[in-house]
C-alpha cells in the first residue's frame, strides 16, 4: 500500500541562505520537527548584493553542521527520514549545486527517494505549513527579491498563471531603490522601518500598469521615478539627504502596495476565488500584510499568509513539496539536474 505519511528531511540552497528542515506528516497535517537556516546577510552586505562564489562556498561550509543539528533537534537518526528533497532552481547554478548534490548522496547512502523541488513551488504552497486541510484552492501572489506573480492554485501540480512582472520583481525594486538612497543591503527591511517615519502622499510616484486591463506587473518605471526625484531634489550632489528618506521611502512603499493588492484583489475577483494567499520575502513587509488583510475584509475574502520565518527562503516549504510530492511518489531521478531559471512545469498559462 503506498504511504499515508512520511518524514523529508529537505535543503534549501538557491541564493544566500543555506536552509535545512525535517517535516512530518500526510496531505492535510504537517509537524515541522527541526528548522535550521544560516544566514550570510552580513557577508554579502559590504558588496551590496549577492556574491555567487562567496554564497556557494559559505553552503558548502555551512551544510554539513546544519544537518547534524536539524537531525538532533528534530530527535531522529538518519535512517529514520523516508526522502530527501532539495531546490532544484531557479536560483544561482553554484549555490543549487551544493544542496540538490548533498541531498542526492545521501539519497544514495540510505537507499531512500530523492525529490528534485521547484524553490517557486516552495514557496506558492508555505502558507499551507501550519494549517490543518491541505492545499485548498486560492488565489496565490508569490512576491520576493526574484519573482512577483499572481496564480490561481487549484490543486497540487496545477496552477494557472494570470500575471507576472514584465521587469523588476517587487523586492528587486526594493533592493534597488534602497541602494539608490544610501541604505544597507538588503533593502526591503531597510526601506519598511524608514518608512514608519514618512508621509506616503508626499510624493506621487507612478502605479505602472494599474489601470490595464491584464494582471502584469512593471516595476521598474517606478524605480526610475524615484531616482528622477532624488536628482530634482538634490541637483550639486544627486544624493538624498537623510531628512528625505522617510517621505522617500513611504512613498514608494506605498505605490508598490498599492499594485500589488489592487491587482490581486482583481485576480481573485476574476476567478470568482474567496481564499488568497500571500508567500515570499516581501510578504514580510508589515505594511503590505495590513493593507492586503484590510483589502480581503472589504471583499470578504479570505486571507492566508504564513509565519514570517516561513516566507523568506527556508528549508520547510521545500520539505512540504516534498512531501506532497512522496505521497503521490512523484519521485525524482537521480540524473536530474538543477536549472537556474527552472519554469513551474505544471503551470498552465491563462489564455
Amino acid at each position: 500500500m503506498p504511504a499515508t505519511s512520511a518524514t523529508i528531511l529537505a535543503i534549501e540552497s538557491s541564493c544566500d541562505e543555506t536552509a535545512v528542515a525535517i517535516l512530518r506528516g500526510d496531505l492535510n497535517q504537517v509537524d515541522i520537527l527541526s528548522s535550521e537556516i544560516s544566514s550570510q546577510i552580513d557577508i554579502h552586505r559590504q558588496y551590496g548584493g549577492v556574491v555567487p562564489e562567496l554564497a556557494s562556498r559559505n553552503h558548502s561550509l555551512a551544510l554539513r553542521p546544519l544537518i547534524d543539528s536539524a537531525l538532533k533537534n528534530a530527535g531522529l537518526q538518519f535512517n529514520q527520514i523516508d526522502a530527501f528533497a532539495a531546490t532544484a532552481g531557479p536560483g544561482l547554478a553554484s549555490s543549487l549545486l551544493v544542496g540538490h548534490t548533498a541531498a542526492k548522496a545521501m539519497a544514495v547512502a540510505s537507499k531512500k527517494p530523492f525529490l528534485s523541488i521547484n524553490h517557486m513551488e516552495g514557496h506558492l504552497l508555505s502558507p499551507f505549513i501550519a494549517g490543518k486541510t491541505g492545499i485548498q484552492p486560492n488565489i496565490s501572489l508569490v512576491v520576493s527579491g526574484g519573482h512577483t506573480m499572481i496564480l490561481h492554485t487549484k490543486q497540487f501540480g496545477e496552477y494557472i498563471l494570470l500575471g507576472k512582472s514584465m521587469d523588476d520583481a517587487a523586492g528587486e525594486a526594493y533592493d534597488k531603490v534602497a541602494k539608490m538612497l544610501g541604505l544597507p543591503y538588503p533593502g526591503g527591511p531597510e526601506i519598511e522601518k524608514t518608512a514608519r517615519g514618512g508621509n506616503p502622499e508626499a510624493y506621487a510616484f507612478p502605479r505602472s500598469m494599474l489601470k490595464r486591463g491584464n494582471l502584469d506587473f512593471s516595476f521598474s518605471g517606478l524605480k526610475t521615478a524615484v531616482l528622477y526625484t532624488i536628482s530634482e531634489l538634490n541637483p550639486e550632489t544627486g544624493q538624498a539627504k537623510a531628512e528625505q528618506l522617510p517621505d522617500i521611502c513611504a512613498s514608494f512603499q506605498a505605490a508598490v502596495i498599492e499594485v500589488l493588492v489592487k491587482k490581486t484583489i482583481r485576480s481573485a475577483q476574476s476567478v470568482s476565488a474567496d481564499r488568497i494567499t500571500m508567500s515570499g520575502g516581501v510578504s514580510c513587509n508589515g505594511a503590505l500584510r495590513d493593507a492586503m488583510a484590510d483589502a480581503c475584509n472589504r471583499h470578504s475574502m479570505q486571507l492566508e499568509i504564513c509565519s514570517k520565518h516561513l516566507s523568506t527562503d527556508n528549508a520547510a516549504m521545500i520539505a512540504y513539496v516534498g512531501l506532497h510530492k512522496f505521497l503521490r511518489n512523484q519521485y525524482s531521478d537521480l540524473s536530474c539536474d538543477i536549472d537556474p531559471n527552472l519554469p513551474l512545469n505544471t503551470l498552465i498559462l491563462r489564455k
